[in-house]
């Protein structure tokens, strides 16, 4: 069948030089594009220079439609709305589209799914195995400790990121609810400042932290009566990222449109 041609959105950053190395690496995957926006300094520059490889004979574009229309998939870890953009051509062109972008507003998760009627899409906030596993031994843990158990989430990413908490911390606090059968939107506490009041009962807390160059720590703390649980995972280097999207890519090839999640690759849905 060939190589999986695969196009990185956001090549000329962080993420997007660890996706390109990711994909040079794999076996199965090809580098056949890469994107930046229109005004990029990264323009014309060889994708696997930039990312430390050497050259790959592709050239950063900032137009995405032929790109996309000649690939197999596209690996995504930009913004909202770039990423809501190239869900609708990866829909025109029947492809895999791998999301790790996080700060969705529901408008935009809406058209996602949308797309996801004509494309395979695999959003998550977090791509890396060990979150994975995180996530399913936390909705465990918090199935089975009661309510006399306090759950908190906890993360750190570096300086630059520009929503909070992460998109990680949600997966997290999804996986906790879910255990405890409940809503996490109306059990949620984003913030404490000020004369908050005794904790409620059941609530699910986040505590954000930014700083230097953490590429992701999250904690999920039970707190009981006279013990505490904590479960962490730290992510090292971009690379378990993008191990994980390349992984995706490459399971969503034949799979039928929807949307699915590292969970579904890992198969590691309850």
């Amino acid at each position: 069948m060939g190589e999986m041609k695969i196009v990185v959105a956001g090549a000329g950053g962080r993420m997007g030089r660890a996706l390109v190395r990711a994909i040079i690496e794999t076996e199965g995957l090809a580098l056949s594009g890469a994107l930046e926006y229109d005004q990029s300094e990264f323009l014309g520059q060889d994708a696997g220079t930039l990312a430390g490889i050497g050259e790959t004979g592709i050239a950063v574009s900032s137009d995405p439609m032929p790109l996309m229309a000649a690939a197999d998939g596209v690996l995504d870890f930009t913004n909202p709305d770039v990423s809501t953009d190239l869900a609708a051509l990866a829909a025109q062109g029947r492809i895999v589209h791998v999301i790790g972008t996080t700060g969705f507003s529901e408008t935009q998760k809406a058209a996602i799914k949308a797309a996801s009627r004509h494309a395979v899409i695999i959003k998550s906030g977090n791509m890396s195995l060990g979150v994975n596993l995180l996530d399913r031994l936390v909705e465990q843990a918090a199935a089975s400790l009661g309510e006399d158990f306090d759950i908190e989430i906890v993360e750190m990413h570096h300086r630059h990121k520009v929503d909070a908490p992460s998109g990680t911390a949600y997966l997290l606090g999804n996986a906790a609810a879910k255990g405890r059968g409940i809503e996490l939107e109306e059990r949620s506490i984003r913030a404490r400042d000020g004369l908050t009041g005794p904790r409620n009962p059941g609530d699910i807390g986040f505590a954000t932290l930014r700083g230097g160059s953490v590429v992701g720590d999250h904690s999920v703390i039970f707190a009981g009566p006279s013990e505490r649980i904590e479960i962490t995972h730290r992510a090292q280097d971009r690379g378990v990222f993008a191990r994980g999207a390349v992984t995706a890519a490459l399971w969503g090839k034949g799979q039928k449109p929807g949307i699915y999640d590292m969970k579904d690759v890992l198969g590691l849905k309850s």
